[in-house]
């Protein structure tokens, strides 16, 4: 199903690359943006990709890129400083590297308790920056996931909102491997529903596998990687 041709438009500033973009990952991009609802923004996974694949995604019209590693991302930053991107961080968020992450990071998926929201925030105080955040929400049993429940989310309300230095835009989810489409649409069906409760416009849930089902159930940025880039080119498998 096919909602609303995109056309890229001008909303980052981009300078062309002499080296030819590649047709596959031009017409998978193409392909993503006709497929998607508007309200579904795509989220282009760049983890284990170099810099040259950002700028050819880039180079169309592409301003949000996700990685997950911090040591793997500052070189692509600084050798994409010329292009005005904004970068998010997807992967799991360790205490201890925090203060580099506010520091590269406009948006951070992956705040995932009250005691590392607590540090982003000191972090983010002291750095002067205040990033966009996704609470990490965990919605089904998933021992391999982190996040809070719907109900420990409650509970740390008011003690989140309360925070200085960080801007609370939405929740993140992912659905357990081996999921049914039809269990993954109802857990990210639920997830629409917590953040419309909350006031939360943005939920970040979807990826390459299961991305129809996510931007159907409401969805606002879909983390497509693989779907995109094809297949890795660089191990992301030590941790942050």
């Amino acid at each position: 199903m096919a909602w609303k041709i995109w056309t890229p438009g001008l909303s980052c500033s981009i300078r062309r690359s002499s080296e030819p973009l590649t047709d596959s990952i031009s017409a998978r991009w193409q392909a993503l943006h006709l497929d998607r609802p508007p309200s579904a923004r795509l989220l282009a996974v760049s983890k284990g990709h170099p810099a040259a694949a950002v700028r050819s995604v880039a180079e169309l019209g592409q301003c949000d890129f996700g990685e997950s590693r911090i040591q793997e991302a500052l070189p692509k930053q600084k050798e994409l400083i010329d292009l005005q991107l904004r970068w998010h961080f997807i992967g799991r968020l360790q205490s201890n590297k925090v203060r580099p992450v506010v520091k590269a990071f406009d948006v951070i998926h992956s705040v995932d308790s009250l005691s590392l929201a607590e540090r982003v925030s000191r972090i983010a105080v002291e750095e002067g920056r205040q990033p966009e955040v996704l609470l990490q929400v965990k919605l089904r049993p998933d021992p391999s996931k982190g996040g809070v429940s719907a109900e420990e989310l409650g509970a740390i309300w008011s003690d989140l909102l309360a925070l200085p230095g960080l801007r609370i835009s939405g929740l993140m989810t992912m659905a357990p491997l081996g999921m049914a489409a039809e269990q993954r649409k109802g857990l990210f069906a639920d997830c629409r529903a917590l953040a419309d409760r909350l006031k939360l416009a943005e939920c970040s849930m979807g990826m390459s596998m299961d991305w129809k089902e996510a931007a159907e159930a409401g969805s606002t940025w879909l983390r497509i990687g693989s779907a995109l880039f094809g297949s890795r080119l660089v191990s992301t498998d030590s941790a942050n």
